[in-house]
């Protein structure tokens, strides 16, 4: 399943929300907190719940996903975001109970094994290789891969034209490694997105590669310089990382993930976040069942 975006349209609208979006600091709805909820006994699930609070490892920039506008308080924004903010709830935990840490792709695994958070809900696409040093529940979102350029570079047009090219993206990250290995391009890598759009901009990259809505945001937040081109040409599938071999905690998010799809929050999610920037919801995604 791959999402296909009309870019122009996209980056047009997505450029007119964030400028002026939302009714709560995440740009969608805060979800109830479960009154009254019952985990069982020595459970993750239950120790979150007695203390009331949860840290959640996100990222900070992503518009669509997970954005820190520091003009709109601490709260970042975004589809993730409002994944997080539904899990928080099943646990009791109001929204502004969740400790909110910023998670670049480098230290995702890092984090959870060592207890800096609770959970990862960070565009974190599901792969064997994570699964063996951590936990991943879903997935909650599928997307692809595209690519970000100059608006005067015409001889990009998709992954085939990569070969040679420097093409920037995170370290940690499973994109600059598929154009590395597949399309011959010269990596490029950066501790967050942004420092890739940075040099992107400055002309020392070519091209800045990730997934779709991400490449849009950042495309709408300088619609005369970046552009978005080619059709997705991987399949990312988003999970929530959680501490490895944790099996009731697998169950709780694979059912929360299941709910959140069931009762339409999921769908509304999407519509307040990353809908804003003329993305259509596509079918939400069918989660995997708990090894």
């Amino acid at each position: 399943m791959r999402i296909k975006i009309a870019a122009v349209a996209a980056v047009s609208a997505l450029a007119l929300a964030m400028t002026g979006c939302g009714k709560s600091d995440s740009g969608g709805s805060t979800p109830s907190v479960e009154s009254k909820v019952s985990f069982e006994a020595g459970s993750t699930m239950e120790t979150l719940n007695k203390a009331g609070s949860v840290k959640i490892g996100v990222k900070f920039d992503q518009p669509g996903l997970g954005y820190k506008d520091p003009a709109k308080g601490d709260t970042p924004q975004g589809f993730d975001i409002e994944v997080a903010k539904y899990v928080a709830a099943k646990l009791g935990i109001a929204a502004d109970k969740i400790e909110w840490v910023e998670a670049v792709s480098a230290n995702r695994e890092p984090f959870l094994q060592n207890g800096t958070v609770d959970l990862v809900v960070a565009t974190y696409s599901i792969t064997d290789k994570r699964k063996q040093v951590v936990g991943q529940a879903g997935p909650y979102y599928v997307t692809g891969q595209q690519l970000l350029v100059k608006k005067n570079d015409n001889s990009i047009k998709g992954p085939e034209n990569l070969t040679g090219k420097g093409v920037c993206s995170v370290d940690g990250s499973t994109s600059i490694k598929t154009v590395q290995e597949k399309y011959g391009a010269a990596p490029k890598p950066a501790g967050t997105y942004s420092e890739c759009v940075t040099a992107l901009l400055n002309g020392t990259v070519d091209a800045v590669t990730t997934d779709g809505p991400i490449l849009l945001g950042y495309a709408a937040q300088h619609p005369d310089d970046l552009k978005v081109v080619g059709e997705p040409f991987s399949e990312e599938r988003y999970g929530i990382g959680f501490k490895k071999d944790d099996k009731q905690m697998c169950e709780f998010l694979s059912k929360t993930i299941k709910d959140m799809i069931d009762d339409g929050s999921w769908k509304k999610a999407f519509n307040d976040t990353l809908g804003k920037g003329g993305a259509k919801a596509p079918e939400p995604p069918k989660v995997d069942a708990c090894a």
